[in-house]
Formats: structure tokens, C-alpha cells, sequence
């Protein structure tokens, strides 16, 4: 029966069926030749969905867009302008650096990218190729999944079980992150050295650094708070998640002052929109991994791959390899749900660090998000910025090429993943 919901599932998949319902289909069509009692779908997919995790998604996404609703962005932008905006490629410093305050707040890569798109790209278009300013707000928004909080590692934690922690994930996408941040400036400053392109922000001053700061304090200290508490065991990641959007509504409407009753429906409605298509993907997957279980597919994969070989790393490299196809061709959160299960209990029988497995793996999927055929990132920002995905693909490669050199150095160098993790007690 799993070879036969597999099968469903790629070739419903590859008919253009939304992932979430060829998920469903599949595991309906697994359960009625396996003649299990069809009544187990529903129970599991309600199951898998009623988690106190699960709701740390909407409420990050929910904060995001009450910060963006409050026109926190344009602080952000400000304090990063007074900061780096003077030099070469100083805007799309400026774009790096609030998609990292910007993945600091909503954990997401789509939600990042319609909100910088929007932002940074009218003024992206007056200095810079446009296919340049479309890579680096890409390259920006995809920041999201990897400095914390990330609805990625949620999900990932959700379906690795108790062998790792979300506090842990978080804090383990740190030192990466930032390294990727560095990067992708040192990378956007060649370019622009090598194009020509000319200066944008004012001079630098300390007085103007101070006002933007002052300005955007309030805003710079929300990660810290939330992030503090979850990782100094104040809160859980659902009770940050929630302080965070009372947080981002008191910024909104009372700092910042642009945010009115009338626009809380539309922000609770595009939050519940992007959630909720996790949680299908979520409660249709779950039944088609009741059946791999069932099947002991996970026990019989591990006993294979084992007996293939007993080397760690050359485990490791198999999943890099398998992962870096699946992303080119998976959305991510269907990725984890499928296969999460399936190799997570793996590297604990090999005896990899759970932390260090659980990043590699959501970071090696979240590069895919920028890859094509199925780069999710990359129709977002052609819709935005109106241009062919050709023209788009000429400027993003470096960044995605950057992407994956920061992932081999977390692949060959674990202390970048672990050491701040370990340090903190995870």
C-alpha cells in the first residue's frame, strides 16, 4: 500500500493537483486497498493539526503582518539606510539588512519577499538593473526560514518528535544566518562595484544614526524579546509567538501610529491564508505517514541504508544530495512532512547531532525555494518586480551559488551549527 500511495501521489503531483490534496488522495487511495477503516483519515488528519506547536505558524505570521500593517518596515529601512545606505550597493545593503530584522519577526520566506518586494523594489528600479534589486530582495526574504523564529523549523521539530527541541533549531540557524547575511553583503557590494552602480543613501552621521535608532528601537528590541524568552525558557515558542503579535499591535498602534482598527482584518485574513496552506499540507500528510509506519517503511529504509553503508557522513551526503533534487522540484513544507519521519530517526541510529541534522536539512530545503524549476521565491519576485524568470535567474544564481557554500561550510564545520545551541543548554 505505500508503494501504491507513492505512485498516486507523483503522478497526481505531476497532473498539476495541489500538493495538499495529491497528499490526501494518495493516503485515501493507500487506506482503501490496504482496507484499513477509512475513518482513520479524518481522525489522524485532525490530529496532526490540533497541536499547541502548530499554532506558533499563524501567530508568527500574524505578527508579521501587523508590523507590516503598522509600517514598521519603513523604520527598519531608515535605521539600516543611517547605517549602510552611503556605500557602493548601500541599498541593497539596506534590503539585507531589513529582510533580516523583517525574518527576526515573521519566520517566512514568501511573507518576506510580497513585504520587501513591495517595499524596496519601486526604489530598487530607480538605481539598479532590476533583475539585480529581484535577486537581492530574494536572496533577503530567504532569510526567513533560517534566523529565528522559522515556521520551517517548527514544522520540522513538530515532525522529528522529542528528539529536538524548537528553542534549539532556532538557535542553531544563528551563527549561519548571520554568516549568510555577511555574505550576501560582501556579494551585493562586488556586484555593484563591478556594474558601476553609484551611491544612493546620504552621507553617514552619527547624529542621523542615533535618531533612526531611537526611532527604531522599540522594533529592533521585539526579536530580543521574543527570542530571549523562548530560548531563556520564560515561554515556549506558541507563548512567544503570541507576545509577539500583542507586541507588534502596541508598535503598530501606538509607536508607531499607522496601524487602525480597519486594517485587522486584513492582516488576520492573509496570516490565516498562509497558515492555513501549511496546515493542510500537514493534515493530509500525516495519514500517508501512518501508512509508511505502519508498513515499518522507516525501519526497513534505515536497516538498508545501514547495511549500504556505516559511515555517518557518507549518510549525510546522501540526504545533502536527495535534498538538494527534492528542493529543486518539492514545495518545502511537504518536504518536511514526508520526509522528516522517514530519515530524522536514521541519523540518531548513525548518532549525528539531532541540531545539526535538523538545520542542514531545513537549510538545504530552503535554498530549494530559490531554485528552479519550482523556486517558489523566484514567481513571487516576478510578480512583483514584472519581469521574465529569465531575466531574474541572470542575476540570482551568485546568491543561490553563496547560499550553498554557507551550507557546506555548516556541513563540514558542525561547531557553526552547534556550538551556540550547546552553549545555551540545548
Amino acid at each position: 500500500m505505500t508503494t501504491l500511495a507513492i505512485v498516486l501521489f507523483l503522478v497526481l503531483a505531476l497532473l498539476g493537483m495541489p500538493l495538499a490534496f495529491s497528499l490526501g488522495l494518495a493516503a485515501l487511495g493507500g487506506l482503501a486497498y490496504s482496507g484499513i477503516e477509512l475513518s482513520v483519515l479524518p481522525q489522524r488528519m485532525m490530529h496532526a493539526v490540533n497541536s499547541f506547536p502548530l499554532m506558533a505558524i499563524p501567530l508568527f505570521m500574524l505578527a508579521g503582518e501587523l508590523m507590516v500593517g503598522g509600517q514598521v518596515m519603513q523604520r527598519t529601512i531608515d535605521f539600516a539606510n543611517a547605517v549602510v545606505g552611503r556605500v557602493k550597493g548601500g541599498l541593497a545593503h539596506v534590503t539585507l539588512l531589513s529582510g533580516l530584522g523583517l525574518a527576526s519577526v515573521t519566520g517566512a520566506a514568501v511573507a518576506g519577499a510580497s513585504a520587501l518586494g513591495t517595499t524596496m523594489m519601486p526604489s530598487m528600479k530607480k538605481h539598479y538593473d532590476v533583475g539585480f534589486g529581484s535577486a537581492v530582495v530574494a536572496s533577503a526574504s530567504n532569510l526567513g526560514p533560517i534566523i529565528p523564529p522559522s515556521a520551517a523549523m517548527i514544522v520540522y521539530a513538530l515532525m522529528a518528535g522529542s528528539s529536538v527541541s524548537v528553542g534549539g533549531l532556532f538557535m542553531a540557524g544563528v551563527v549561519p544566518g548571520v554568516l549568510l547575511v555577511v555574505g550576501m553583503m560582501g556579494l551585493a557590494s562586488y556586484i555593484a562595484h563591478r556594474k558601476g552602480y553609484a551611491p544612493t543613501g546620504e552621507p553617514f552621521s552619527w547624529k542621523n544614526l542615533l535618531i533612526q535608532g531611537k526611532r527604531a528601537g522599540a522594533i529592533i528590541l521585539m526579536p530580543v524579546v521574543v527570542i530571549g524568552g523562548i530560548v531563556g525558557g520564560v515561554f515556549t515558542a506558541t507563548e512567544g509567538a503570541a507576545i509577539a503579535v500583542v507586541y507588534a499591535f502596541i508598535v503598530g498602534k501606538w509607536v508607531t501610529r499607522k496601524l487602525s482598527w480597519d486594517d485587522l482584518p486584513g492582516c488576520m485574513f492573509r496570516a490565516a491564508l498562509t497558515s492555513a496552506v501549511v496546515g493542510a499540507l500537514i493534515a493530509f500528510a500525516t495519514p500517508l505517514t501512518f501508512l509508511f509506519t505502519i508498513e515499518l517503511l522507516p525501519l526497513r529504509l534505515s536497516e538498508f541504508i545501514q547495511g549500504f553503508t556505516s559511515n555517518p557522513e557518507v549518510f549525510l551526503a546522501m540526504v545533502m544530495v536527495m535534498l538538494l533534487i527534492v528542493g529543486m522540484f518539492l514545495e518545502s513544507n511537504a518536504a518536511y512532512i514526508m520526509l522528516v519521519p522517514l530519515f530524522a530517526p536514521i541519523a540518531l541510529a548513525y548518532g549525528i547531532d539531532p541540531l545539526y541534522f535538523g538545520f542542514l536539512f531545513v537549510f538545504n530545503l530552503v535554498i530549494g525555494m530559490m531554485t528552479p524549476p519550482v523556486g517558489v521565491l523566484l514567481f513571487v519576485m516576478c510578480g512583483i518586480a514584472k519581469i521574465p524568470m529569465s531575466q531574474l535567474l541572470r542575476y540570482v544564481w551568485p546568491f543561490i551559488a553563496l547560499q550553498y557554500l554557507v551550507l557546506m561550510l555548516c556541513w563540514i564545520f558542525p561547531e557553526i551549527v552547534t556550538a551556540l545551541p550547546h552553549a545555551l543548554g540545548y
